[in-house]
């Protein structure tokens, strides 16, 4: 079977399209179906009814049937007229709508809150990020906080007339995705917090569904869809935070584990006398690279932890980092290069071990990606095994600190993709 057919997040056969070769009742085979004609239309973009019939192998009275479903459903329209070089009257091309439907992808943060909205055909409906200090706020205040920006986008799609399919939040730390519960987040101080059942308490609409994931793996995702690294079977995303995540692509399907708990590198202890991190222990590699040692470093004066104003967000901590840099100050170069040092050192590792093609770089890394990879990139050459290491390189992510809400919100459209009925007729 082609890649192309399978999900990029469980590698399952994405439709059963005429015959699975395994009995089953109509509505699955109907539902199997319209996926099928959904994510063709989506992948393919502007296509004929008669081209979908050929390319699918379904007969052109079944997807007469199934476009008309997904046309009342508001996911596909006709658009055209197409001329393909035919002879004769040029018929409608069939497109991706869902224009009146959205995904909403969230993500909460040491620092931020951010949303991403878009409507099934990608484009950006809302996107917004406030500053917050989630580390030094009870997790009820910070699901509050959350709940409050739910509101608002939800009240803002509402105004365009845009009905939500689906919300997923991204949260750093380890995720029980099956119960929506964040079984524990060091650097947020949450330890076994059902985010899912707050919110539904809170009053998110209960047939909107919630889904609970973990950051990295989210804007993992997000690169492979969308990103500089679209389509690369094997990639690694670091994200650059306060934190430091590490999502893994691995033969085009995300690398999750046993519990789902894979790509913790940045709780992997790399120097036993070092700082103390927030899971407990001293010296995690996340000590060495995240951006609360970078700061420490550079701007001692405003580390993380040690005054009681308003959070910064991350921009402004790294507008002031680069302020320090253009005016001459030593430590801040000094500290690029340290922080450089040890990402190669445990891209090494991640080398060793993944055989990856691209690490991107996420977060503040890439917004200093131009002091950083060159520093990496040399220790990554000296301690990673010859072959692997000549075949791996590193790429500055343009997706910025919103990565984890857009594949949050790939993961809603995913959802859609596979099962077309979620979505209701629109009234005619």
């Amino acid at each position: 079977m082609d890649r192309s057919q399978l999900d990029g997040r469980t590698g399952e056969p994405r439709g059963l399209g005429r015959s699975a070769g395994t009995p089953a009742d109509q509505t699955t085979v109907r539902r199997s179906n319209l996926s099928l004609v959904l994510r063709h239309v989506s992948e393919r973009g502007q296509c004929s009814r008669s081209a979908v019939a050929t390319e699918t192998g379904l007969n052109k009275t079944t997807i007469t049937s199934l476009v008309g479903e997904l046309q009342a459903r508001g996911l596909l329209k006709e658009v055209g007229p197409q001329h393909a070089g035919s002879v004769g009257r040029p018929s409608l091309a069939l497109a991706l709508d869902g224009s009146r439907i959205g995904a909403l992808g969230l993500e909460v943060n040491v620092d931020y809150i951010a949303a991403f909205a878009t409507d099934l055909a990608g484009r950006v409906l809302i996107d917004r990020r406030i500053g917050f200090d989630a580390m030094r706020s009870e997790p009820g205040r910070s699901l509050d906080k959350l709940v409050q920006m739910i509101g608002r986008t939800i009240a803002d799609l509402d105004a365009l007339g845009v009905t939500l399919a689906g919300i997923t939040v991204a949260v750093p730390g380890l995720i029980d995705t099956s119960s929506g519960t964040v079984v524990v987040a060091p650097n947020l101080g949450w330890q076994g917090v059902s985010v899912a059942d707050a919110l539904l308490s809170a009053g998110i609409p209960a047939d909107v569904p919630i889904t609970i994931d973990n950051d990295a793996n989210l804007a993992a995702l997000a690169e492979y869809t969308s990103g500089v690294a679209l389509g690369t079977p094997d990639l690694i995303y670091l994200t650059g935070e306060v934190g430091v995540g590490c999502g893994i692509i691995s033969g085009g399907r995300l690398l999750n584990g046993a519990d789902g708990f894979a790509g913790e590198l940045g709780h992997v202890v790399v120097d036993p006398s070092g700082e103390p991190c927030g899971c407990g222990r001293a010296g995690c590699w996340e000590t060495k690279v995240g951006l609360a040692a970078l700061v420490r470093m550079a701007t001692p004066d405003h580390a993380y932890g040690t005054h009681h104003q308003a959070m910064r967000d991350p921009e402004e901590r790294l507008a002031e980092i680069e302020q320090r840099r253009a005016e001459g100050d030593l430590r801040v170069g000094a500290a690029v290069t340290e922080v450089g040092r040890w990402l190669g050192r445990g891209a090494a590792l991640l080398v060793n071990l993944f055989n990856p093609r691209v690490i991107v770089l996420g977060g503040y890394f890439a917004r200093l990606a131009d002091q950083i990879i060159p520093v990496a990139q040399a220790e990554l050459d000296r301690l990673g095994m010859t072959s692997a290491a000549e075949r791996c390189g590193f790429a500055a992510s343009t997706l910025g600190f919103g990565a984890a809400a857009r594949g949050a919100v790939n993961v809603v459209i995913e959802r859609v993709l596979s099962d077309p009925t979620t979505i209701a007729f629109r009234p005619s």
